[in-house]
Formats: structure tokens, sequence, C-alpha cells
């Protein structure tokens, strides 16, 4: 597999954690009170998914930005920072 710019410089590095910092408080609100799954296209990192009548959360790519927390029209979304040492980690190059 090529390595991008970044992997090279290490500039951009994620150390996951195995909790989810990204949870969705009620999945039937999703299915039944949100027909854009306004999530699944605000994300930069691509993190949610709707799948079914299930929304799936890939929180090992999250870039930490806050979107969604925001963009959530029903507020479904609950963010937190992932615990001291996970993550995504930046480097000045």
């Amino acid at each position: 597999m090529a390595k991008t710019l970044e992997d090279k410089q290490y500039l951009v590095r994620f150390n996951c954690d195995t909790e989810s910092h990204l949870i969705i408080k009620d999945h039937q609100v999703c299915a039944t009170q949100c027909p854009g799954k306004d999530c699944t296209v605000f994300c930069p990192a691509d993190v949610y998914r709707w799948e079914g009548d299930r929304m799936f959360v890939g929180f090992e790519g999250c870039h930490e930005c806050g979107s969604c927390r925001i963009g959530c029209p029903n507020d479904n979304i609950e963010w937190h920072y992932p615990k001291g040492g996970h993550g995504i980690v930046f480097r000045m190059a």
C-alpha cells in the first residue's frame, strides 16, 4: 500500500480507543425523525453510515471537529473528546 505524504511525514496519526466517544442517543430518532440523515452528509470524515434501520458510527476515523454535535437537527449525537492519549494527533511539519 502506497503511503501518503502525511503518513511519511507523520503529520496526522490516530490512536484509537476501544470505546466510542460518539454516541447515538436513540436510534429510533434517526429512523423516524430524520429523513435526510444529515450526519451522513456533513461529517467530513464520513464517520456516520445509515444501514437498514440503524445508524452506524465509525468513531475510529473521527477528526474531532464537532460538526455532528452542532449539525444533528434532533440533538441525538452525544459527542465527547476521546480519552487522553487517544484520537487524532496532529504534528506541525
